[in-house]
């Protein structure tokens, strides 16, 4: 399935998109049971709601899947909007936890060679994390920045899983089914505010918690299975990804190429911790997905950073296009 949350008046409602149509989750569920047509715990209309509800009602949701294909023009059309013209939200807009991993190799060693310096050899003991801002996360649209953001403004191209079930010292070896599905996700840096902060040895902080975005929708693992490998170590991905820029391809990569899996990372973060539905963990940024690692590799020289007016599409096979357009918010003094 493929899980969206659209604009609806003043509302952010969850939305099954199938076709060119987004099926209203709740009113599409309420108008099957009003024809009998199953019977089952009502469907909420926000996405945080129908996470804790778990799999059972994802397995309602491929219900009303069932029976909107099979019902009437009248019907369809009174439980669903046109995906073109509607607005989407993040799938999660409000995500309960936001961290973001560093898994791919290629772009932690090229970082650092381009910084002079060797590969870190603690990379290979765990799967680190940083926790970033989830009041700041963001569907497809504008995303608005303020002018200390523009200076060195970069993209990162990454994959997501939201976490679909609660959990607590989760083995890599069961932590797949803990995974609700996968998205792309855009983490937005302000590199010069970054690296300034990066020299007190806390971590990033303004250089990243103004912006993240997360879409265009969230897709099951149902739909992944012939690009799914199981390993001792957690499923692998077979999933193509790709920047684009102002209609210019700037970044490849494959999210199967991570060093470190999504299960590995999820057994690292549960560790004492519980995560709950709605926990949005990114995998960090692929090899050669953003302008920091590319400038640096003297790919562009001189540098390319982002700037108002850029729009930049993220995508991965099967999981769609995150597309963004960069809007500078001008701050009176």
């Amino acid at each position: 399935m493929k899980l969206v949350s659209y604009i609806s008046g003043q509302q952010i409602r969850t939305g099954l998109l199938v076709g060119g149509r987004i099926i209203d989750l709740e009113h599409a569920h309420q108008a099957a049971r009003a024809q009998s047509a199953f019977e089952c715990a009502e469907l909420p209309s926000d996405m945080l709601s129908l996470l804790r509800l778990g799999s059972s009602a994802l397995a309602d949701a491929h219900l009303v899947i069932r029976w909107f294909s099979g019902a009437d023009e009248a019907t369809r059309e009174a439980v669903s909007v046109p995906y073109e013209g509607t607005t989407l939200a993040a799938p999660v807009p409000h995500p309960t936890s936001m961290r973001d991993g560093y898994a791919f190799r290629q772009h932690v060693e090229s970082a650092r060679r381009n910084r002079g310096l060797e590969m870190i050899p603690e990379y290979d003991q765990i799967p680190i994390f940083y926790f970033t801002n989830h009041q700041a996360v963001f569907g497809p649209g504008n995303i608005h920045v303020q002018e200390l953001h523009c200076d060195q403004l970069d993209f990162e191209l990454e994959c997501a899983i939201v976490i679909g079930k609660e959990g607590r010292n989760i083995s890599a070896s069961a932590a797949d089914n803990y995974i609700a599905g996968l998205m792309v996700m855009n983490d937005w840096s302000a590199r010069a505010l970054q690296m300034l902060e990066m020299k007190l040895n806390l971590g990033p902080a303004k250089g990243k918690d103004f912006a993240t975005s997360i879409g265009p929708w969230l897709v099951t693992l149902d739909e992944l299975l012939d690009r799914t490998t199981s390993t001792p170590h957690g499923n692998q991905y077979d999933l193509a990804m790709s920047t684009v820029i102002n209609g210019i391809q700037v970044s490849t990569g494959n999210v199967k190429d991570m060093t470190w899996t999504f299960a590995q990372i999820i057994e690292r973060a549960s560790y004492g911790v519980t995560l709950y539905p709605g926990d949005v963990i990114g995998s960090g940024t692929c090899g050669t997905g953003c302008f920091l690692e590319l400038n640096g590799s003297k790919v562009y020289d001189p540098a390319w950073w982002l700037k108002p007016g850029d729009m930049v599409t993220c995508s991965i096979d099967m999981l769609g296009a995150l597309e963004n357009t960069i809007v500078l918010d001008r701050v009176d003094a």
